[in-house]
């Protein structure tokens, strides 16, 4: 068996629970986990630290070079890698802060960035068999992935996990603000010109409005007896 045959890409919008999926699916099939999104967090970490303009594409790519965003396959660490801006660890807290949510899909949308940063997944990808989550896996980043999800959840649904996700982390935000961050995230990342959030032709598309994670993986698992082959 391959390690190609074990690449399995999942992609969907904010909070649709494709992280979660994602890790718990790598550790049930007992293969590695890279959440795509990380990468782009922590050039958006490195970014706010350096006061660089993340409108600014030459800028942004300059960092990338200064301050290699260097992932780290790791199933014991607590997010299933590690991942380093330099000789800096970022955690998932910082990762996953207000102030870096607010600026990652401009950070991501700069074509050469989403390039260098394509082709550090990709070098992952071809090391180890592989559960890797982000919004262009199945279209870019691992095309002939012989799996694909394309996960999704209403709006609704999304907003309910954000909050509680924010509430463990002691964030107190509004329901409001909340669904307007989301909206805002969703028609960004639809709407940009490189690599916009849209489902591989081949994806199998899930709605877990309605289902708990484990449910999500239990389904995902039905096919992977298949991708393998």
């Amino acid at each position: 068996m391959t390690a190609v045959a074990l690449q399995i890409a999942i992609d969907g919008p904010a909070a649709s629970g494709k992280t979660t999926v994602a890790r718990r699916l790598a550790k049930r099939l007992g293969i590695l986990y890279l959440d795509t999104g990380a990468m782009y967090r922590a050039l958006a970490v490195l970014a706010l630290q350096t006061r660089t303009d993340v409108d600014n594409e030459d800028a942004l790519l300059r960092l990338c070079g200064l301050y290699r965003i260097d992932v780290r396959l790791e199933p014991a660490a607590p997010m299933g890698f590690r991942i380093f801006a330099g000789a800096q660890e970022c955690d998932e807290a910082t990762l996953q802060s207000n102030a870096v949510t607010a600026i990652v899909s401009t950070v991501a949308a700069h074509p050469r960035v989403r390039a260098a940063l394509v082709q550090e997944q990709r070098r992952i990808a071809g090391c180890a068999a592989v559960v890797m989550a982000g919004r262009d896996i199945g279209t870019v980043v691992l095309p002939q992935a012989p799996l694909k999800i394309f996960l999704t959840a209403s709006v609704d649904a999304r907003v309910s996990r954000r909050r509680g996700q924010l509430a463990a982390a002691g964030v107190d935000i509004s329901v409001h603000r909340l669904r307007e961050e989301i909206e805002e995230r969703d028609r960004l990342d639809r709407t940009r010109r490189v690599s916009p959030l849209v489902p591989a032709d081949d994806a199998l598309i899930l709605d877990s409005s309605a289902l708990d994670a484990e449910q999500v993986v239990d389904a995902i698992c039905a096919f992977v007896p298949e991708a393998r082959l």
